[in-house]
């Protein structure tokens, strides 16, 4: 094997050490003779090697990130296929089969013996995965990213592939110009550095050199009777068998792999572990910036037989093997359907159980009677245990009952609410993967919009031109009337899974996160315990999900009249009617919903005040609330004991605080959120010691950490950073029984939230006072990385919030990471806009907008303010009209957005006019 020359072409491109680019001549199994170029990093008795294959119309340089992230003492071998790249060119087509036999005569060459990790890419993947096959006894892992092995029979292949593959324009679009080259780079988005793009055509300058680009594409075995179609048929059937560990890394974007080749992906190989980049498209090594090093962390855990998962670690703890940080334990779990819930318990009573909007009263009798038909009709259609059922209806009797048939029957139920918007829901039902769907007409139309795949079945009846519209087999009024005469399914096991329930989406793309049944049990049980719930109790839930567990806690309950994308836009009376028609004794909402109640208060009427009298148990959660609000609402609500649980989608509650408690605990460093509840555990890894800013994943994602335990005693009891000790400020750490399970088809994720064993990472910050306390300050991808340390942002804003200017503030880090400045962003309060904003409407035409906020440098006065009450350096002061929230709850600050408008105006990109006052 000889070095390439110096005047090689792979000097000057990006990312790319040329010291990896070899030349070697290789003899092929027909007796010839072959010129490979292969990049290699050429480590000497390695412990394995990564044996990477790129597709079409690629070639080595797109593992250029493995090759320079690699595993400490694994070799990385990313060959060119000949034909391509800067191999040999060749003077007749290579078929799939010969492309196989081609790549094991190489590794024989290159003295590669095992272990071997194949990484397979597009066309790449069926030909390591063929590799694998002739080579069992080397192969002990095997990552493959967007590809396929066979043609599933409900996908449609991509009009512009089978264009692509039709003899005419195949030679003018692979071959003689460079537009299939240069398309696969062009679907990322956004765009790929144009160094990188002239990077990945750079081998395929001249239609001589693209002629193997062209074979590739009429490779594709599209047509029974090809000669590559039997090859990949075996290659597909084979793969059933390989039993080695398997990591599936998918961009959800590609436009020529679909859902429909990653699920036949991962039922070829069930014990896969997959990881979806939500914003990532065909080219997902390019597209997904983690990847690498993920992929470099999947062998790091093979290596050294630790994958860490929080299912397993939890499972090697009983409850008795735990130190709990607080006093006391939960109560007994009660079951979410069949014997001994709520629902059962309550199946011969008459009284209310649920009143929808419209006012359509269920009782309890109605109510269990309809679950136990809808289930037994489920199960008779076909919905087996571990299906997953979308679902598509808003809160209402049909949506609750519903819920809990596919509960009884043992499935999943997989919700992504209105929140997400349209798209974010359509990414999330996309990649559960939903085998049902369960909607009302406009939920089955948008399902077809979105296309979703799964049975249908329509809450409603449908004639027949409608139901043939909506795709709907069956309505839930048939599959109940089929039920009735059907056995009931046997009782759910706590261990299935029992739903998936995606995140706001308010730092990123939405995250599925799946609970089993034990561990919804266990929530609903903490719940009771905490605020005395009891069969006499009922609930007006603001916040739709919430609402979906009235029934397992036995209360009746009801949704107020408002949109679940707009919950400022709920209204006094909204509220005190849906009090009303319950009775309510319990009310949850958002900080965001509360405002709007308290803007509308002076509407009640006498009858509507007597309603919300009746309330005895205020809550709010899901983002910071501040004491004013809620003191500002005992008027509204004056006999309701107001509480603020502190969690999150993948565990609630954590905490507890009352306003009587907020008020005790005065001001500090973040948002009390109180102690932990009992049997829940609060760590923290110190920002000083267990986290690096450069690991952070993403703006969804925490990075990793050192594994720990913590004995509850609040002194640090490990090597490994994880303590409780107080005024430690670190990512909060959780453990308890009612944690998620896990995130789903986040392999990575999942990952780096479980690698303190037995914890789950929440990507929040805080720290304990010594009264054992909780504050949070912050999100990790928040914190602000200055040259004198970690500074967190809540704290900064609340100080700044205090002053009668500034109506909102945010914090935010410009810069580069340990050396970031400090900009301030503040929305004025109304009393102090009026001169202002005659500016921001004069200063339009040399200003940027922050999604329509108008924004500009603080006046000096307003700037010395701030700074004062900050308390720390401030690198400069600006005014918005307003700041950036998320959809679901309306309340919490789209910091990075801030951030990147910020930067954009500070260097002079954003605001080129603006003058500091």
């Amino acid at each position: 094997m000889v070095r390439a020359p110096a005047s090689s072409p792979l000097r000057n491109l990006p990312g790319l050490d040329s010291a990896w680019s070899h030349l070697l001549t290789v003899p092929d199994s027909s007796g010839g003779e072959h010129r490979w170029h292969v990049l290699d990093n050429g480590v000497r008795d390695p412990i394995g090697t990564l044996l990477c294959v790129h597709g079409n119309p690629t070639w080595s340089y797109l593992w250029r990130s493995l090759l320079a992230q690699a595993p400490p003492g694994w070799r990385v071998v990313a060959p060119d296929h000949l034909g391509m790249g800067y191999s040999e060119r060749l003077n007749a087509p290579r078929r799939l089969a010969q492309r196989v036999t081609d790549l094991s005569d190489l590794t024989e060459a290159l003295g590669i013996r095992g272990p071997v990790i194949t990484v397979g890419h597009d066309w790449g993947g069926p030909i390591s995965v063929g590799w694998g096959l002739a080579h069992r006894s080397q192969l002990v892992g095997m990552v493959l990213g967007n590809t396929a092995l066979a043609f599933p029979p409900d996908d449609s292949v991509p009009a512009l592939i089978r264009l692509a593959n039709t003899p005419l324009l195949r030679a003018l679009v692979c071959e003689l110009t460079q537009t299939f080259v240069r398309g696969a780079s062009a679907v990322s988005w956004p765009p790929l550095p144009r160094a990188v793009r002239r990077a990945l055509v750079a081998p395929y300058a001249s239609a001589a050199r693209r002629r193997s680009v062209r074979d590739f594409v009429a490779d594709i075995p599209f047509a029974s009777d090809h000669p590559s179609r039997e090859p990949l048929e075996k290659i597909a059937s084979g793969a059933r068998s390989i039993d080695v560990r398997v990591l599936l890394l998918w961009g959800p974007r590609d436009p020529v792999f679909g859902e429909a080749h990653l699920e036949d992906l991962c039922s070829r190989f069930p014990q896969s572990q997959l990881h979806r980049y939500e914003r990532a498209s065909h080219l997902v090594m390019e597209d997904a910036p983690t990847f690498a090093a993920d992929v470099v962390q999947w062998v790091d855990d093979m290596t050294h037989c630790a994958r860490v998962s929080t299912r397993s670690a939890r499972d090697q703890q009983s409850a008795g093997d735990r130190t709990l940080a607080s006093s006391g334990t939960p109560a007994p779990a009660p079951a979410l359907c069949g014997r001994g819930s709520a629902l059962s318990e309550r199946a011969a009573d008459r009284s209310t159980a649920w009143v929808d909007r419209t006012g359509v009263t269920v009782s309890w009798a109605t109510l269990a009677r309809r679950v136990d038909d809808l289930a037994a009709g489920l199960a008779a259609i076909g919905v087996r245990p571990k299906d997953r059922v979308g679902m598509l209806v808003p809160p209402s009797a049909d949506l609750t009952a519903a819920v809990y048939a596919v509960w009884a029957a043992g499935a999943v139920i997989v919700v992504a609410d209105k929140g997400l918007g349209f798209s974010g829901m359509r990414r999330a039902l996309r990649s559960a993967h939903v085998d049902y769907l369960i909607g009302t007409p406009q939920g089955l139309a948008a399902a077809r919009l979105m296309g979703l795949p799964g049975r249908r079945i329509a809450v409603t009846r449908l004639g027949g031109l409608n139901r043939r519209a909506f795709g709907a087999e069956h309505t839930a009024d048939g599959v109940a009337a089929l039920g009735r005469s059907m056995a009931r399914p046997g009782e759910p096991s706590q261990d299935q899974d029992c739903a998936v329930v995606f995140t706001s989406g308010a730092t990123g793309p939405a995250k599925g996160v799946v609970y089993r049944h034990r561990q919804v049990s266990a929530q609903l049980a903490l719940l009771r315990s905490t605020y005395g719930i009891t069969g006499q109790d009922r609930l007006v839930a603001a916040f739709a999900p919430f609402a979906l567990l009235g029934p397992a806690l036995g209360i009746g309950s009801t949704v107020p009249d408002v949109d679940v994308t707009s919950p400022d836009e709920l209204t006094a009376g909204a509220l005190a009617d849906a009090a009303a028609a319950v009775d309510a004794t319990v009310v949850f909402a958002s900080p965001a919903a509360l405002r709007g109640v308290l803007a509308t208060a002076g509407d009640l009427s006498a009858a509507q005040r007597r309603a919300l009298s009746r309330v005895r148990l205020l809550m709010s959660a899901g983002a910071p609330v501040s004491v004013p609000l809620l003191r500002a609402l005992g008027e509204v609500l004056p006999e309701a004991e107001a509480h603020t649980p502190y969690g999150m989608t993948e565990v609630l509650p954590v905490t507890d605080v009352s306003l009587a408690e907020l008020d005790a605990a005065g001001d500090g460093n973040g948002v009390c959120v109180g102690r932990p509840l009992p049997g829940v555990e609060v760590a923290m890894i110190p920002l000083s010691e267990g986290v690096d800013p450069k690991l952070s994943r993403s703006a969804d994602d925490s990075g990793t950490g050192d594994g720990s335990a913590s004995d509850g005693s609040g002194t640090c009891v490990s090597d490994g950073g994880l303590t409780s000790q107080a005024g430690m400020t670190g990512e909060i750490c959780i453990r308890a029984e009612h944690v998620k399970d896990r995130y789903d088809a986040l392999w990575a994720t999942e990952r780096d939230s479980s690698s303190v064993p037995g914890w789950h990472r929440t990507g929040d910050v805080g720290h304990l006072d010594t009264e054992g306390r909780l504050w949070v300050e912050g999100r990790m991808p928040h914190v602000i990385w200055t040259a004198e340390g970690a500074l967190t942002p809540v704290g900064v804003e609340q100080r700044m919030e205090r002053l009668d200017e500034v109506a909102a503030a945010a914090v935010v880090g410009v810069g580069p990471l340990d050396a970031q400045a400090v900009v301030v962003v503040v929305v004025l309060a109304r009393r102090h806009s009026q001169g202002l904003s005659i500016r921001f409407r004069r200063r339009n035409l040399s200003t940027r907008r922050l999604r329509g906020a108008p924004v500009q440098l603080a006046p000096l006065e307003l700037s010395d303010a701030v700074r004062t009450a900050a308390a720390v350096p401030v690198a400069a002061v600006l005014v918005a009209s307003r700041l950036p929230l998320d959809i679901r709850h309306a309340s919490k600050v789209d910091r990075q957005q801030v951030a990147r408008w910020a930067d954009r105006v500070l260097s002079g990109t954003g605001s080129p006019r603006a003058r500091h006052a």
